[in-house]
């Protein structure tokens, strides 16, 4: 992913490499955003991210024994060398949030093997969140209401989460790093330039890898809006599926604004991405309803349970896994656990598309 480029951008680059003492600042490179890709306007590739001025250096994330710890710019969840962590949400019969169960209402499958859970938690605990817009010319009248509920995502989550926003018609834009300011996103959400196609799968991807490389915060999320079936990535739906399920992939929420009939499958692969990774798919009927759903991906964050456990088959034979877990309780009927799918254990990246299990039914 490359960043949008300016003529002020250019002159405090340039007199950084021109002040030997400068401070050593975050950068992007080696990430999803790609220095071959031309961008917008003719900056030099490779360019580093520019941090934001409110955002500290990060501390390095070591792991601990411990399940959980504190740092100086907000919590962070430390997993334990060999723990997988899942991120669950329990809904009852009627599809409301169930947020009061222990521990010992939940099992944890890993390929039909009962687990043992080594850390429990259910607390609002802070995300690292990507806000992946479509900037395609079909988005053009639609841009305004999305922004505003992108914008309510944030102020309805958690005040310690760091987003970062990303725009995308044919190509993919990180048009603001890691940040809580809202000014900051609220500018890079109004960079709009609705042309192109809709590289719905290369910009999902990148911003996972992103996520991935540079998120201080164990927990994270992809938010992804689009009107379209992707029509121009280099991605299949497949190879982005199995990047979105590598060990602590994030979880995405989706909203399609979508026609009836003639986008049924992009209605199917994002509700395949959603499912997948243990989010929802949302397809509203108008944009009035937008605002809503946000505040509801919100809500729904927020009252999450943190399960950690130790596989019972090492992580090191590698290879992918299936994660089912269940959760019955005193006083409930049916309880429905979303969580991810599964995982690609001991791969920090698996190579897209390679390997058994690669690959997952497409929607037809």
């Amino acid at each position: 992913m490359h960043l949008r480029s300016s003529r002020v951008f250019l002159a405090a680059l340039l007199l950084s490499f021109l002040t030997p003492t400068a401070a050593p600042q975050q950068s992007s490179s080696g990430d999803a955003f790609p220095s071959g890709v031309p961008s917008q306007a003719s900056a030099p590739q490779q360019e580093p991210a520019k941090p934001d001025s409110t955002q500290s250096k990060p501390a390095p994330q070591q792991e601990t024994p411990q399940g959980q710890g504190q740092e100086e710019q907000g919590f962070v969840f430390h997993k334990q060398v060999e723990e997988v962590v899942l991120h669950a949400t329990v809904v009852d019969d009627k599809q409301r949030l169930v947020t009061n169960l222990e521990k010992q209402s939940f099992t944890v499958l890993e390929d039909g093997r009962p687990q043992n859970i080594t850390s429990f938690r259910r607390e609002d605990i802070p995300v690292a969140m990507a806000i992946v817009i479509d900037n395609s010319g079909s988005m053009r009248e639609k841009r305004d209401k999305v922004n505003k509920a992108a914008i309510n995502l944030v102020k309805s989550s958690n005040p310690q989460d760091e987003v970062f926003i990303v725009n995308f018609n044919d190509e993919y834009y990180l048009d603001q790093d890691f940040t809580n300011d809202l000014n900051k996103m609220r500018e890079a959400l109004e960079k709009v330039d609705t042309r192109g196609g809709t590289a719905l799968y290369d910009a999902v991807v990148a911003s996972a890898d992103h996520l991935k490389k540079n998120a201080k915060l164990e927990k994270r999320v992809l938010f992804v809006v689009t009107d379209g079936e992707d029509n121009e990535s280099q991605e299949t739906l497949e190879q982005a599926i199995r990047r979105l399920q590598e060990e602590n992939g994030p979880t995405v929420y989706a909203i399609g604004l979508l026609g009836e009939e003639k986008q049924r499958r992009a209605r199917k692969a994002l509700q395949f991405i959603a499912e997948k990774t243990g989010g929802i798919a949302f397809f509203p009927k108008s944009l009035e309803e937008v605002d809503a759903i946000s505040r509801t991906v919100a809500h729904d964050i927020r009252n999450q349970y943190t399960l950690g456990y130790k596989p019972t088959n090492p992580k090191t034979t590698g290879g992918y896994r299936t994660i089912k877990v269940d959760a019955k309780a005193k006083g409930y009927g049916k309880l429905t656990v979303r969580t991810k799918s599964g995982y690609y254990a001991g791969q920090d990246r698996a190579a897209a598309g390679s390997g058994p299990g690669a690959t997952s039914p497409t929607p037809k």
